[in-house]
């Protein structure tokens, strides 16, 4: 029997192996049966709270097992989760607070400052639940919200139409757009990723990618509760000392990264026996799985060479929940390529401009339909259309399929700057960049970079007079914008290339880059 929805996703787990450790993180474990009974529990807590069927509550918490009670507790309430990343400013949360108009935000200690703010300047926002004890009246408890008779939840019922999660994720006009996914979209991108990857509960997954992107939430939290397998949640990818001993100690057999780490282990480079000792921690890992950016060619084959271990690249995006490709674990794996549809459920096609299907080898935009495929962005009507049109998903990136069905991403359509599996868009640096009083031209593009895959660089002609150095120019940008979206590097021009009608041609600059 499938689950319907995400909270019978767990819940059946938690009745075929009640005693089995679901969550690990640190020296705390929870067992499947205390973690569908808590969910439960806190779940009728909300209800109790006046959380009404579809209300948006926002999760805002680093990884931490609270990430994953809330997330199930939010759904088995028959409300909508919204994660939202915790390295975001004030006013990048305000936005997706506002625009979602979210009831309550469940954080914890080191963004109360943050959210008491925004809990000031926003109507709709009517609850903050904090995951540790705060001596304040108008902050929730997560731990005491729970109520011992669950008794609220008979009176809920989730289809697998309805709304689950609300993700928001940059989009063409630099605005973040909520992508609106069902229980059947995730419930069945996970069936989909167990069928292609056969993990069980003998498996231990590790969780080093943050829960509020939906590569991790898929890969690293639904799928391995689906079949029953242990999570090691950890905080931090760093020290990275930190992951190998939890490697070791929790005998962890499936390792999911991001191209950048893989990158890293193949660059580490460690005298004769404490290589021996790396290859030995990480003995217990079977299967290592590569998303959320591409992978270089380079970095797989040095990789596999040096761990010995099968390392699979695949290929999603928010709006399909988010797996549409994987490389097969058995049989013919291609370098360079993101794999195969992730199952017969997912259909891909390339076209051209003029919606022509095109034949193998030629490259077109990738086409998406399937199960997974999103309902649509919330309150984008425009974008919504420009995006699924005829049940298939417009996903902006160009590739091109082989003759056995391998497809191969060769660039994007959008844009967009994929920093390490995060969207990031140009236009939202440059505005920032045009506040600066010294900045008089600003533009930003991505760029390949050795160590991280692509960053942000921006290049900026300062008004005549004016002196700062990229230094500065950073700094500037770090007060207003989360890490992960500042520039590596700051190029000063006297001039930026610019076509007939003034617009700047990031073309000619990208060209430049590659030269």
């Amino acid at each position: 029997m499938q689950p319907r929805n995400l909270g019978e996703l767990l819940s059946f787990s938690a009745k075929k192996f009640p005693r089995r450790i679901a969550l690990v993180f640190g020296r705390k474990k929870i067992s499947y049966k205390s973690l569908d009974e808590l969910t439960d529990h806190i779940a009728a807590g909300l209800l109790h709270l006046g959380i009404n069927r579809e209300d948006k509550i926002a999760i805002f918490l680093d990884n931490c097992p609270e990430f994953i009670i809330a997330y199930f507790s939010i759904l088995k309430a028959g409300a909508i989760a919204l994660p939202i990343n915790y390295m975001y400013k004030i006013e990048e949360t305000k936005f997706i607070l506002q625009d979602s108009q979210a009831k309550a935000i469940i954080t914890s200690r080191p963004y109360i400052e943050m959210v008491e703010e925004l809990r000031l300047r926003l109507d709709s926002l009517k609850h903050i639940i904090c995951t540790s004890a705060v001596l304040k009246t108008h902050i929730l408890d997560f731990a005491k919200i729970k109520k011992e008779n669950a008794s609220l939840l008979k009176g809920i019922s989730v289809s697998s139409s309805d709304i689950a999660v609300l993700l928001y994720t940059s989009g063409t006009t630099g605005n973040p757009k909520g992508a609106i996914l069902t229980h059947n979209n995730l419930v069945s991108n996970a069936l989909d990723c167990a069928a292609n990857l056969k993990p069980d509960s003998r498996d231990t997954f590790i969780c080093i990618l943050p829960l509020f992107h939906s590569f991790a939430a898929t890969v690293c939290m639904n799928l391995p509760l689906l079949v029953g397998s242990k999570i090691v949640v950890m905080k931090s990818l760093k020290p990275f000392k930190r992951v190998i001993r939890a490697i070791r100690k929790n005998r962890v057999s499936i390792f999911t990264g991001i191209p950048s780490i893989y990158t890293l282990l193949k660059n580490m480079k460690l005298p004769g026996i404490f290589s021996k000792l790396l290859l030995k921690l990480f003995n217990p890992v079977r299967l290592c799985i590569s998303g959320a950016a591409a992978l270089p060619v380079e970095t797989l084959k040095a990789f596999e060479k040096k761990f010995r271990i099968p390392l699979i690249e695949g290929y999603g995006l928010t709006e399909a929940s988010p797996v549409v490709t994987l490389n097969p674990i058995k049989g013919i794996r291609k370098p360079g390529s993101i794999g195969l549809s992730l199952s017969p459920n997912v259909e891909l096609k390339i076209v051209d401009d003029k919606n022509n299907l095109l034949s193998a080898g030629k490259v077109g935009e990738l086409l998406v339909k399937g199960p997974n495929v999103m309902v649509g962005y919330f309150k984008q009507e425009d974008a919504t259309s420009q995006t699924l049109k005829n049940g298939w998903l417009y996903t902006g990136d160009m590739a091109k399929m082989d003759k056995d069905g391998y497809v191969y991403i060769v660039g994007r359509r959008k844009e967009m700057v994929n920093v390490r599996g995060l969207n990031v868009y140009p236009r939202e640096i440059e505005e920032v960049l045009y506040l600066n009083p010294k900045v008089k031209e600003a533009a930003v593009i991505g760029i390949l970079d050795e160590h991280r895959g692509e960053v942000p660089k921006g290049f900026v002609v300062l008004h005549d007079q004016a002196l700062a150095t990229e230094r500065e120019i950073i700094q500037y940008l770090r007060d207003r914008l989360a890490p992960y979206k500042i520039p590596k590097y700051i190029e000063f021009r006297k001039s930026l290339p610019k076509n007939s009608t003034g617009k700047i041609l990031k073309r000619v600059l990208q060209d430049e880059e590659k030269k």
